[in-house]
């Protein structure tokens, strides 16, 4: 936590919307030195690393309430821990100097029955909130990174011919058409930039309604579009 304050202090970066990319690199970046250096890297530090780049890796997915959870449990006990170093270094200067106590601690008798009634409900839900937490800060499962391994990234280029070809068996499409054909989201924001492109170029006509215009092919494109 001390380490991750030093970062986020040094960096500038707000505490109350952690930048989580760019931390987890700069904390990273910070155990690779002390690796480099020969310092021995307590089991402590490499846990927080493994903490880390499991929310950055939930955050990258294209739903990641989960990665926001974790994003929100993290900011909260830096906030805690910060607000408490704080604390103790205000209760710090104000006892430097008064080590004496007025007398000798008495011992007092506590009555360690616990008196209080939970409704069976209350018990589950607070056994299940700690078992979460242990879940949650154990090391991602592999399969966690499977879909980012697996998915299928479309390129703007070859979906640029993909359409052309299209067009050129019709020589006139919808746009629409061109989405229901797509088998991704992926693909569809290849479909959508690849019309914006072959627009712009002046390869194909827009027209028709707003919301669906149709594509008219003017002419076919000579060579690689390069696609910025």
């Amino acid at each position: 936590m001390d380490l991750l304050l030093h970062l986020i202090t040094k960096h500038k970066l707000n505490i109350y919307d952690i930048p989580i990319i760019e931390l987890v690199e700069q904390y990273t970046a910070y155990i690779r030195r002390m690796q480099e250096q020969d310092l021995d890297v307590a089991s402590e530090f490499l846990e927080m690393a493994a903490r880390l780049i499991h929310i950055k890796s939930l955050s990258l997915l294209p739903v990641h309430e989960e990665g926001e959870a974790l994003k929100r449990e993290l900011t909260g006990e830096l906030i805690e821990y910060a607000a408490c170093k704080q604390a103790a270094a205000a209760l710090s200067q104000q006892t430097d100097g008064f080590n004496a106590m007025a007398r000798p601690p008495e011992k007092i008798e506590a009555d360690m029955t616990y008196t209080r009634l939970h409704d069976p409900i209350e018990l589950v839900n607070a056994y299940m909130r700690v078992v979460g937490k242990k879940l949650r800060r154990m090391p991602p499962r592999f399969d966690v990174f499977r879909p980012l391994i697996q998915k299928k990234i479309v390129s703007v280029s070859e979906k640029i011919k993909s359409v052309v070809a299209m067009l050129g068996f019709t020589g006139r499409l919808s746009f629409r058409d061109i989405l229901i054909r797509s088998e991704s989201r992926s693909d569809m924001v290849a479909a959508f930039l690849a019309v914006l492109e072959l627009a712009k170029t002046g390869h194909v006509e827009l027209g028709g309604e707003t919301e669906d215009p149709t594509l008219t092919l003017l002419k076919e494109p000579e060579g690689e579009l390069d696609f910025d």
